[in-house]
């Protein structure tokens, strides 16, 4: 059975632990099961150059900076301990894009919520605190990530300033029709493969991956008597995917030298399975919800 790609929300035995301040199935709910925020342990020494990492599933070690959009979601286990879940996107200055299936408990609260940006290894520096969690009014709670509507969107309590490392992914326009076969790219710190994690320590994946034909996708997924729906779009191939605890990360493509953000990470069944590529869910369904927010609060 598929699930969102979230990981596991208890904490792993090796996981990392650092304090923060509060100032600073099997669908796979693609969360994070890394590590744990909490305690005094350092989290990561400054990235350095090192040996690749098989990530994601079939990527490797993404060069600081390459991806400035790409944000770490936390949730808050107790006072000051904090669990990396998810992925997600920075769509604007005081914005982030992630999967509604990342937001935990039936009403969010945001102070529950942390977000990190510009950090390829999870550390506790550059955390912005959520002021506002909106998930998308027709996502279903029972139903998670395969009921669709999987977007969710955290209004920062502060503008993240631009750096060679933090920046913000451009939105798609509304009719534009990613083809099959278009290779893109996604990006996160989950499972390398289903139950197999990221070993230390813990920086940030990429992988290319096709985009599949939608048709393709149904067919292949209805075998599964899973159903994939007008909002959501197919991407992955043999050995190469998004995988638990890449959920809410962006799904990128090149467009004629800009890149686009085209999809969410929200669920799929395995992963790299070359029969059941991932989900996820496509931005162009959700824009004029999303810019309903993001344009009323500038």
């Amino acid at each position: 059975m598929g699930s969102g790609r979230t990981l596991n929300t208890s904490c792993l035995t090796h996981g990392l632990l650092v304090t923060t301040s509060p100032t600073e199935g099997m669908l796979w709910l693609l969360f994070l099961t890394l590590p744990c925020l909490g305690g005094s342990m350092p989290v990561t020494s400054d990235p350095s150059p090192g040996t690749e990492l098989v990530g994601i599933v079939g990527g490797h070690d993404a060069p600081a900076g390459k991806w400035p959009w790409q944000v770490s979601l936390w949730i808050m286990l107790r006072t000051d301990e904090w669990e990396l879940k998810c992925g997600g996107s920075l769509i604007h200055p005081q914005w982030v894009l992630t999967a509604a299936h990342c937001i935990p408990g039936k009403n969010p609260v945001p102070q529950h919520l942390l977000v990190q940006v510009g950090q390829v290894r999870p550390s506790n520096s550059h955390s912005v605190q959520v002021a506002m969690v909106i998930r998308h009014p027709k996502y279903n709670l029972a139903q998670k990530a395969q009921g669709g509507a999987d977007v969710a969107l955290l209004k920062l309590k502060a503008p993240v300033i631009q750096s060679k490392l933090v920046n913000w992914i451009a939105l798609p326009p509304a009719r534009l029709t990613v083809p099959s076969g278009m290779r893109c790219w996604v990006t996160g710190w989950g499972n390398t493969a289903v139950n197999e994690s990221l070993p230390p320590p813990y920086h940030l994946q990429e992988v290319e991956v096709p985009i599949v034909a939608e048709e393709i996708c149904r067919q292949q997924y209805r075998l599964k008597n899973q159903f994939i729906k007008d909002d959501m779009l197919c991407a992955g191939s043999n050995g190469r995917d998004s995988c638990q605890g890449d959920s809410g990360g962006p799904l990128v493509c090149n467009w004629t030298g800009t890149w686009l953000q085209v999809g969410v990470v929200s669920w799929g069944n395995g992963c790299g399975d070359p029969n059941f590529p991932g989900v996820y869910a496509r931005v162009t369904s959700f824009l004029s919800w999303i810019h309903h927010y993001v344009h009323s609060s500038t």
